[in-house]
């Protein structure tokens, strides 16, 4: 696949930290309830920390508990991609970060939340930056 902004993993590697880069570009997953935007009520548009990309929006921000921050939709329609993702021997859907291709966490639909979308974007903290309103 190919993105807008292309780096090389050394480039990558030296622009994130060992977590970041972990998360970001090795789909990894940070620790539950210990990201720093997990419970956060700021105000604000949540961009791509690798990248800078507008992704999510407080607005659409909801307390689900799982131990992530959870959004019901994306900022636009273009700013995340959607990939199936069978690893660990379940079908799950990746969300990506459509400009740079990092990993952001996954997507699951029809979990009873109540939100106007019946999903839930559950995302890395750490895969995040949180500019405030203002």
């Amino acid at each position: 696949m190919s993105y807008e902004i292309e780096k090389t993993e050394a480039e990558w590697r030296a622009q994130l930290s060992p977590e970041e880069y972990h998360v970001l570009r090795e789909a990894g997953t940070e620790r539950p309830f210990t990201g720093e935007y997990t419970d956060t009520k700021t105000v604000g548009v949540y961009s791509c920390r690798a990248c800078g990309a507008e992704l999510f929006s407080s607005e659409t921000k909801f307390d689900s508990h799982c131990g992530w921050p959870s959004f019901y939709d994306a900022r636009d329609s273009d700013a995340v991609e959607l990939l199936e993702d069978n690893s660990l021997g379940m079908r799950r859907v990746e969300v990506r970060c459509a400009t740079c291709g990092g990993h952001l966490g996954h997507v699951f639909e029809g979990e009873g939340y109540g939100t106007p979308t019946d999903l839930r974007y559950c995302i890395n903290s750490v895969s995040l930056t949180l500019r405030p309103a203002g």
